[in-house]
């Protein structure tokens, strides 16, 4: 692993905010610290970055010891949340400014920050000052100032919290593929699970602290291990106290009496159609029906149970109070700690498997 935390913990007074955290990540990989609020997340790319100090553990890049070294000898690049450029300096020079610093001559400073503005796509806006920018290109001016003094590491901060949701979606896409282009290790760090899963080539989930699970996009997605990473991926609903026992197809896993279900776990039909597994269906009614967009959630209910399903815009038009039928295809069960996967046994006996 080209970029490794082994064992960190940090502690503020008496309140833990990272407990025994470790991780690797491969050389010119993008990894996402997922988390919710308050969950360790930007301590750790503090740490990283040599702001703040760790009170146990080893960090390594390229296999290079880090601790103790100094933030400006840590060959690190940060991209914060709010820009963080000087006001008063053009674009040139805000590029420039690392670059100064370390006694660069003036022709390779000029060089690098031409290449540079090409690279984020703001070639001819050098001499502009950061107030005469839109959000997006403040943030490629941003990440173009991290890369200026060729960083072995760079770490992403929200970089996109303050910019608006469809400017967002579009840096997102030119982030991977800068990333990709330049091949720079990145550690970004989000809450939002869509700008993860779409930017990120691993996940890093965390949780108080600590870290729940290490893996790609569509392995934590599929296979979440632990009941946080159960819960906090995906838009789930939660039942407690064995409740699943009563959806056709799962039987009681000992030891874990809550399930999380997904709304694409979720089949609905009208009351009228036949099932291609009519054993496995239930007999429910429209509560609630809402539309977003691309789909319309359905909030169906099961005798004491109700469930959120996805419903395609050209599926079929049912209304709120419709009988119907349901089926849940999969769940994720879990205890205290432990997550597992419950394929519907009625699709299990089909040799069919819902993903």
């Amino acid at each position: 692993m080209y970029l490794e935390m082994k064992h960190i913990s940090k502690s503020f007074g008496n309140f833990k905010v990272s407990d025994d955290v470790s991780f690797g990540i491969e050389r010119g990989k993008l990894a996402a610290l997922l988390g919710p609020s308050g969950s360790g997340k930007t301590t750790i790319l503090r740490i990283l970055a040599g702001l703040e100090h760790q009170d146990e553990g080893d960090i390594y890049i390229g296999g290079k010891l880090m601790n103790g070294v100094s933030v400006k000898d840590r060959g690190i690049g940060f991209v914060f949340q709010n820009y963080a450029l000087f006001p008063y300096l053009t674009v040139h020079d805000n590029i420039a400014y690392g670059m100064k610093l370390r006694k660069k001559s003036k022709h390779e400073i000029q060089s690098k920050v031409s290449e540079l503005l090409e690279l984020v796509g703001l070639p001819g806006l050098g001499s502009r000052f950061p107030a005469q920018l839109s959000g997006g290109q403040r943030q490629r001016v941003a990440f173009a100032r991290a890369l200026a003094t060729e960083p072995q590491v760079l770490l992403l901060d929200e970089p996109f919290a303050a910019i608006d949701a469809k400017v967002r979606k579009e840096l997102r896409h030119w982030l991977k593929d800068m990333i990709e282009q330049v091949g720079i290790t990145s550690v970004f760090v989000t809450h939002d699970q869509e700008e993860a899963v779409e930017v990120a080539d691993e996940l890093i989930i965390t949780n108080e602290g600590c870290v729940e699970q290490v893996g790609t996009p569509i392995d934590i997605y599929k296979n979440p291990q632990t009941s946080f990473v159960a819960q906090f991926i995906g838009e789930s609903v939660i039942l407690d106290d064995y409740a699943y026992e009563k959806l056709r197809g799962f039987q009681r896993q000992e030891g874990a009496p809550s399930a999380a279900i997904r709304p694409e776990f979720v089949k609905v039909i009208a009351a009228g159609q036949e099932p291609e597994f009519p054993s496995i269906y239930m007999n429910g009614v429209i509560r609630h029906k809402e539309f977003r967009g691309r789909y319309t959630e359905l909030t169906v209910q099961i005798g004491d149970i109700e469930l959120k399903a996805e419903q395609q815009i050209d599926e079929g038009n049912m209304k709120k109070g419709d009988a119907v039928k349901v089926m849940v295809s999969r769940l994720f069960a879990f205890d205290s700690k432990q997550a597992y996967n419950l394929v519907n046994l009625g699709l299990k006996n089909e040799n069919i498997y819902y993903i």
